[in-house]
């Protein structure tokens, strides 16, 4: 096979690995009939012998249905962010992308390292499937299943993708409110070497430095990252006892990473990805006053120590002339988790680990229709030990899913999907989606709508733990549905949109307390409604020029039985009824992107949350949290080829907030440095 190929064929092969899952021959025959080389998710060409800047490749989202589509032919909701835009905005870790993304509320407990959860569109912090790579992050060994988005630092990403809606149709578990798809980039043409040094505000020192190219057909990135800050303030002086002084808080996270992508021949190819992390992150942790009944900062620090693994080895093979393009593979997951205190209450270990094999193959039966088939097989399992107790536990699920994916005289669109779950401690669950999309070229308009189910497995720490564990829990469940319309105006100058949600969920998972027993246990005792609206308007004003506003209105309202009793988790709104914790009702973002001269690039960003209810820190009562804005710029200055400067302020206006109660956010925080490409 030549070492270069012909730009379709570039083009295929460059979609086939951008997809998590599978590739579609309608988009390669889009590009075949075009005379174009695509360029990767995250902006790099396919071959870098080729002249990128001759070619273009139309927007394409991956998420929504696992197989590259372009952006106008999709129904569902799904915010696309380049691996550019990250590097333009210096954007360091996943939690500090996603704070401007619409529908979210990313909760941090202080800055870097500090434990993040995610609320998408007014769901629960562990309603949203984590992928890298196609690989899912979920953490067997947590309470509620979610991983700790604060380990994943961006300097490898080609592309992120936020989907939103539920997505179990195709994802299974966990799906509830949506998807977060990470891609990292993979390496082509002759090799490159790269790092940065970046220094600044909070004791900041991070260091950067990758490798990647390619040879034939073999494409390679390997990458190393150290993200340091020493002197994080997180405490707020009001809740500190009288004469104590706070710590800051220190994070270390090693992130080492790398891929390869090899074509072992014209009809088959395979990839390997792993990732391993390790982090360190000394804080400050609560102790509680039985006198009082209310909790304080602990004087003394714990450390909270973690070693993530992610892995995937897949094969993909094409035939009947890229008709049928079938993939297989393995995927695992292993994490562990270490406190070490000086209070022996706080010291616990735990392990969590996750294996999953997959098959999945789309066929192209006729022009714009394509008909997705898979079969997966996980097997989970967590360990766990603290002062409290000791548990050991494991389950699986095996799984089926279809996908018709139509297209219909260009104009009309549409993705259904049904997918059939056997989990080996709940049984049997059958969730689906259909999502059509009209769109009229002439005038620049899509329709779009989208009605799905979704579920979230119990864990097996609701399961099973000691005394509050429950084996006849059954699935957290929901049924959702969008709908709305985008126009686009003057050559795409101006676009703007407005989508309408309605999600509604039951059976969800709640700590129940029996007066009776003086004992607490989980149970399926509530469901909540949450709706609400996401608008845009994107202008380009010049061809240097760009802005775009989001705004996002949530109402989520739970339900309980009458005389429920359990612990704090939302605030009275009736006898029956009260408003979920952390569930902001607006929120608004702009952000800017200038190019004033070749070498210089400016962004601006800024963030609006309303104020929502929030659970007290340290006297535990329901409060209302105050809103805030912030205000983020920053500068990249390409000096040569190899040489680029840059810098950024982040909270330019110093705003004082905590997201949660009782753990201040990052004042007004400047960083520089220099970064070199060979």
């Amino acid at each position: 096979m030549s070492a270069v190929p012909s730009p379709a064929l570039a083009a295929a092969r460059v979609l086939r690995r951008a997809a998590p899952f599978s590739f579609s021959v309608s988009l390669l025959a889009l590009l075949t009939a075009t005379p174009a080389l695509a360029q990767s998710a995250g902006g790099a060409p396919a071959d870098a012998t080729a002249d990128s800047s001759q070619f273009a490749l139309p927007d394409v989202v991956v998420s929504a249905t696992t197989i590259p589509t372009p952006a106008s032919e999709v129904a569902s909701s799904v915010t696309v962010i380049t691996g550019q835009e990250i590097e333009e905005t210096q954007r360091r870790d996943v939690p500090d992308v996603l704070e401007s993304v619409p529908g979210l509320n990313v909760v941090q407990t202080g800055g870097p390292g500090g434990a993040t959860s995610v609320f998408m569109r007014g769901t629960n912090s562990n309603h949203t499937k984590i992928l890298l790579d196609g690989v899912d992050l979920g953490d067997p060994s947590s309470s509620n299943g979610a991983f700790d988005l604060s380990a994943l630092y961006t300097n490898d990403f080609a592309r992120m993708e936020v989907l939103r809606g539920p997505q179990s149709g195709l994802y299974g578990s966990d799906a509830i409110g949506g998807v977060i798809s990470m891609t990292t980039a993979r390496g082509s043409g002759p090799a490159k070497a790269s790092g940065y040094l970046e220094a600044g505000s909070l004791g900041t020192f991070n260091q950067v430095a990758s490798l990647s190219g390619g040879y034939n057909n073999i494409g390679y990135a390997l990458n190393v990252g150290h993200f340091a800050s020493t002197s994080i303030p997180v405490t707020p002086s009001d809740i500190l006892p009288p004469g104590e002084q706070a710590n800051d808080n220190a994070s270390d996270n090693w992130t080492y990473s790398g891929r390869l992508d090899a074509d072992v021949s014209d009809t088959f190819s395979v990839n390997l990805v792993a990732r391993y992390i390790e982090t360190r992150l000394a804080y400050t942790s609560d102790l509680y006053n039985y006198a009082t009944y209310t909790g304080y900062p602990a004087p003394l620090q714990d450390t909270a120590y973690g070693k993530f693994f992610i892995g995937k080895a897949e094969g993909q093979w094409s035939a009947l002339d890229d008709k049928l393009v079938s993939t297989f593979g393995i995927a695992a997951t292993d994490y562990t988790r270490d406190n070490a205190s000086p209070y022996p209450n706080n010291v616990s270990a735990y392990d969590g680990d996750r294996q999953t094999y997959y098959l999945r193959s789309n066929y192209t039966f006729l022009p714009g229709q394509s008909l997705l088939f898979g079969l997966e097989r996980y097997n989970e399992s967590m360990t766990s030990e603290s002062a409290w107790s000791s548990m050991d536990a494991s389950t699986g699920d095996t799984a089926g899913y279809l996908q018709l994916q139509s297209s219909f005289f260009e104009r009309l669109f549409i993705a259904a999907n049904v997918r059939y779950d056997s989990n080996d401690d709940f049984g049997d669950h059958t969730t689906w989606r259909i999502a059509p999309a009209l769109l009229f070229p002439e005038t620049g308009t899509k329709l779009k709508v989208t009605y799905g189910t979704a579920f979230k497995a119990p864990t097996l720490y609701e399961l099973y733990a000691p005394t509050y564990g429950n084996p006849d829990l059954a699935p957290e469940e929901s049924t959702g549905w969008d709908a709305g319309f985008e126009q686009a105006l003057w050559k795409d100058r101006v676009s703007f949109g407005a989508t309408y949600f309605h999600n509604d969920i039951t059976n969800l998972i709640v700590t129940t307390y029996n007066s009776a027993t003086y004992t607490y246990s989980y149970e399926n005792l509530s469901s909540a409604t949450s709706q609400g609206v996401e608008a845009f308007l994107a202008l380009k004003v010049t061809e240097r020029l760009a802005v775009r506003t989001d705004y996002t209105y949530t109402s989520t309202i739970g339900h309980f039985p009458a005389g429920a009793s359990f612990g704090v988790s939302c605030e009275p709104r009736t006898a029956t009824s009260c408003y979920p914790l952390r569930r902001p009702s607006n929120k608004v973002s702009v952000a800017l992107n200038w190019q004033p001269v070749d070498p210089l690039t400016l962004t601006a960003t800024l963030v609006y949350l309303s104020d929502w209810w929030d659970v007290d820190r340290t006297t535990y009562a329901v409060v209302r949290q105050p809103g805030y804005t912030l205000f983020n710029v920053a500068a990249n200055y390409t000096v040569n080829p190899n040489v680029t400067v840059f810098g950024r302020i982040d909270n330019l206006f110093d705003e004082t907030y905590e997201n949660p109660n009782g753990w201040l956010a990052p004042g007004m925080s400047a960083y520089a440095g220099l970064k070199l490409t060979y």
